[in-house]
């Protein structure tokens, strides 16, 4: 401290250049405020109610909030002086400062009873031209990972985003696929891609593909014996605990728990049987209960079962027949975290809640809820108290909505206008912001300064972009850009999961062509166009004991001559009519033509 106040009575205050701080608007977030939200009518009652209550409380002490909310402070102040004496005079100045501060926080003010919900102001991500059909953030709220019928993912990171927000990444899974499901591991190093194939794609952090999961054979009558799904994947889920284990559905009827080690089969195998003709129906949906002993799932025959992890699967511990409507898609199925509660999102237009303690009903029902894309689903709030989903527009091009539910009653609660039809809802407990995805491919983010953290607010902490200058261009200019032959992680060697150099070496040693093995001798008649050991032996024998090669022509038939006089076999039907031969007259032209 003694050489800091050495310094300042010297006028040094520091070392070095000081960075120029930039500071920030404070009305930066006004400019994504949301227009229903503007006009606010909690706020608006205060203003009557303290105008005509100025003149007539003027000296009470009961109106000195009021006296303050019409106009600034300073008239009430000075007029409180000279009203009362001195230290009823401080005693007001110090309610006035008090009250001066309140209009700041007036959203939280007067909605004591009501609860806040992060819905006042608004970022968009536009990118997509289709509806999103997959929308998931990683567990630190940091980034969003959006798929569209536009057969696109793109990776969106709030941190590296500026006002214009634009992706960082962007690909196509699975080719002209639409994208059914997305899901970030628990860590949040890698996630899942469900598409309209029949497999499932691991991919990392930075969307680099890890591994492909095995298809099954579709000849196969039997779903216990196939390695992998035969029919279009419709979700998936990681297990809460274990970040090794997920599991996925599929229009084959089964649910497949797969291990992320092992993309060549999966661990284990649900099979779903309906009780429509055929025993089988498409699994829509899927889910872990929180604790990982549960696991959830919604069938096309409108059925709900339940299996518990540790059991062997031969049937469901729990079924509801009829939950939902037979023949539409259930579009969400998520478990409480208490995991007593289970919420599903059906495509008939309801949004249920079921208790597995007793599970025969569901304890509360809520229709209406216009469903016009099969994934439409349904959140919980982060104090599971609300229920968010999302309803259509009830005409062509019509605006869709939001809607907040009571847990208890499923009773509508609060009604948010969007732009279109929102499809996924995300509630993030961490940021407290909503991220919805809209059938006309935007991704709204609805949030609020005063509740949410990070998030969308990041779009807005940096300020307006630095315009560049002659001396950027110039020292971009000079300084040459070095790259590095195979740091791009689309160069390097190798596919699939990520494997140590045993395992890569044990491969290479099984590679004919990177161990340079010399050919082995082939056992058996032969295969692939090679000849087996013992018919080459045997070609070779032959050919050793011929030995018609070194014996004289004319000798070898001369050899002949006195057995085909003693007995002709092909000649003994002339020694009746012609006994000696008679040969043909050869001229001496005929002979020089055929010399010739």
């Amino acid at each position: 401290m003694d050489d800091m106040v050495m310094f300042a009575a010297m006028g040094i205050s520091g070392f070095g250049k000081a960075a120029k701080k930039r500071e920030l608007d404070p009305n930066r977030f006004d400019k994504t405020k949301r227009e229903e939200a503007v006009p606010k009518l909690e706020v608006k009652p205060l203003i009557p109610e303290s105008g005509p209550s100025k003149p007539s409380t003027r000296a009470s002490s009961q109106s000195d909030e009021d006296s303050d909310d019409p106009g600034p402070p300073l008239p009430p102040v000075g007029f409180f002086k000279h009203a009362t004496d001195g230290n009823g005079g401080e005693d007001n100045e110090n309610d006035d400062a008090g009250s001066v501060d309140e209009p700041e926080y007036d959203p939280s003010a007067p909605s004591l009873s009501a609860p806040e919900f992060p819905i006042t102001h608004e970022a968009t991500l536009k990118e997509h031209t289709k509806v999103i059909s997959a929308l998931t953030l990683d567990p630190s709220g940091a980034r969003v990972l959006s798929g569209s019928h536009d057969y696109d993912c793109k990776l969106w990171d709030f941190g590296g985003m500026t006002t214009q927000t634009r992706s960082f990444k962007t690909w196509e899974p699975a080719g002209s696929y639409y994208v059914h499901d997305l899901k970030y591991s628990n860590d949040g190093q890698q996630f899942l891609v469900i598409s309209g194939t029949l497999q499932a794609k691991l991919f990392d952090r930075e969307g680099e593909e890890k591994a492909t999961f095995v298809k099954g054979d579709m000849y196969i009558r039997d779903m216990k014996h196939t390695a992998g799904h035969v029919g279009e994947l419709s979700s998936c889920a990681w297990h809460p605990k274990d970040k090794q284990y997920f599991i996925t559905s599929s229009a084959d009827s089964t649910i497949r728990i797969w291990d992320v080690e092992n993309k060549r089969k999966q661990k284990s195998v649900i099979v779903v049987k309906s009780k429509e003709r055929g025993a089988r129906t498409k699994v829509t949906t899927c889910a872990y209960s929180t604790d990982g002993r549960l696991i959830g799932g919604a069938c096309l025959d409108g059925a709900l079962h339940m299996w518990q992890a540790s059991s062997n699967f031969v049937r469901p511990n729990m079924t509801i027949e009829g939950a939902h409507m037979k023949g539409t898609d259930v579009g969400s199925l998520v478990f409480s975290v208490d995991g007593r509660t289970v919420l599903t999102r059906g495509g008939d237009d309801t949004v249920k809640l079921w208790d597995l303690r007793a599970f025969k009903r569901p304890l509360a029902s809520h229709s209406g809820a216009t469903t016009l894309y099969p994934g439409t689903n349904a959140v919980f709030s982060p104090d599971e108290k609300y229920i968010l989903t999302g309803t259509g527009a009830s005409a062509k091009g019509g605006r869709g909505k939001l809607i907040l539910l009571s847990r208890e009653s499923l009773s509508i609660v609060k009604e948010i206008d969007m732009d279109t039809t929102p499809v996924k809802v995300v509630w993030h407990s961490k940021i407290n912001q909503i991220i919805t995805g809209l059938a006309n491919g935007t991704i709204s983010v609805l949030y609020s300064p005063e509740t949410s953290l990070n998030g969308a607010k990041l779009l807005l902490a940096k300020g307006a972009p630095k315009r560049p200058t002659v001396e950027d261009l110039s020292d971009a200019l000079a300084a040459p850009t070095i790259l590095t032959p195979h740091a791009l992680p689309m160069f390097k060697d190798g596919e699939g999961l990520v494997k140590g150099m045993k395992r890569k070496r044990e491969k290479d040693r099984m590679d004919p062509r990177k161990s340079r093995r010399p050919e082995l001798p082939v056992t058996g008649p032969g295969r692939g166009g090679r000849v087996g050991a013992s018919a080459t032996q045997h070609v070779v024998q032959n050919l050793v004991r011929d030995t018609t090669r070194d014996e004289d022509p004319r000798e070898a038939l001369l050899k002949y001559a006195k057995m085909a006089e003693e007995d002709p076999q092909w000649t003994s039907a002339w020694t009746q009519n012609q006994p000696k031969p008679v040969f043909a007259n050869v001229s001496e032209d005929e002979e020089e033509e055929e010399e010739g």
